[in-house]
């Protein structure tokens, strides 16, 4: 078998999302492969539909009801145990791809040797195939037989796990699995997988559709989303300082650990979460400076912070609280500004 498309499910059959992503797999312009779907405990009748598709398709749908949830990473880990395919894809549940995304990615690995393809993407607020927002997921020079520069650049840019295809022998030799019971599972091991490719391919053509609504993961913010997010990237930079892998890449992995573990949760945490908790803030700060004490030396952290978050960040490393009423001070003045812009603008146009 070809490949294995392996999709975890928990909650969507709602709004008819569930449908519109199986509808887009089993209509694939291939017909070597499978589709796993692993119902992650779905409270509501997920299931039921999975068992509709299964016996609609029994050729092609293969259905894993988990008794309690893994959450998305266990979902993946128990797809990847029965995936048979010589590549693997994931899907969100939630989202859909192309009719002949997977011939393409296939066509490009075939062709070229390439132990992963990845490819473009589209956020859509609709169901629909119209490609309104386009998102590019891969830069060009990361792309061929990966040499040192090529694998800086994917430790940095690594872009979403969803929109490749992998050959399934890059997750059991040795094997990786997803941590589970947590969100942003792709994040703890997409450093490391990237490692073993020997080979990257992408076609810069949108061919997967990331549907954006208010239940999704990245749009659900809490303290607990963001302490998942700490945890995941502990277990990236664990899992590569085991692997040797900090000599070669040093650089590129502290400040992809800075960017998700610090950078990201730091100002999400600020924007999103109410109340806020200086403990939260304080100990953030102080684990990411005892892993890297000079990580405000690094020099994509000097190229690629802006300089008001370098600020912000250097208050925070001296003082929490300092820097949580430096925060508000400085987003209190700018919705004044704008408030009083508004004001002007419409007594303007009186």
């Amino acid at each position: 078998m070809v490949l294995s498309i392996i999709v975890p499910v928990y909650n969507m059959r709602g709004e008819g999302k569930l449908a519109f992503c199986l509808d887009s797999l089993v209509n694939q312009t291939i017909s070597d492969y499978e589709i796993i779907t692993v119902n992650d405990a779905s409270t509501d009748d997920s299931l039921e539909l999975l068992r509709e598709y299964e016996r609609k398709y029994p050729e092609l749908i293969k259905v894993i009801d988990l008794p309690k949830n893994h959450k998305q990473g266990g979902a993946k880990n128990h797809g990847l145990d029965m995936a048979q395919g010589d590549f693997v894809g994931f899907v969100d549940s939630d989202d859909w791809v192309m009719p002949n995304m997977y011939e393409k990615l296939l066509q490009k690995a075939h062709s070229t040797g390439a132990d992963v393809v990845g490819c473009d993407y589209c956020l859509t607020y609709e169901h629909s195939f119209t490609v309104t927002e386009s998102m590019c997921n891969s830069k060009l020079d990361q792309v061929g037989v990966l040499d040192e520069e090529k694998y800086k650049s994917l430790i940095l840019d690594p872009g979403s796990l969803v929109i490749k295809i992998y050959k399934r022998e890059l997750f059991e030799t040795p094997r990786l699995r997803f941590p589970e019971h947590i969100f942003f599972e792709d994040n703890a091991i997409v450093t490391s997988l990237f490692l073993r490719v020997k080979h990257y391919e992408y076609i810069p053509e949108v061919l997967y559709f990331y549907y954006q609504h208010n239940t999704s993961t990245v749009h659900t913010i809490s303290e607990q989303r963001c302490a998942n997010r700490l945890d995941s990237m502990r277990i990236m930079a664990d899992m590569v300082t085991a692997e040797g892998y900090l000599t070669q890449y040093g650089e590129e992995i502290e400040f992809r650990f800075f960017n998700l573990f610090f950078q990201n949760t730091l100002f999400t945490y600020m924007a999103g979460v109410k109340p806020i908790r200086l403990g939260f803030i304080k100990e953030m700060g102080d684990e990411m400076r005892r892993r890297f004490p000079n990580f405000q030396k690094n020099k994509y952290y000097l190229q690629r912070v802006n300089e008001e978050e370098r600020r912000f960040i250097a208050v925070q490393q001296k003082s929490t609280l300092a820097f949580v009423c430096f925060y508000r001070f400085v987003y209190a003045v700018r919705g004044l500004k704008k408030k009083l812009r508004s004001v002007g603008a419409k007594s303007g146009g009186k």
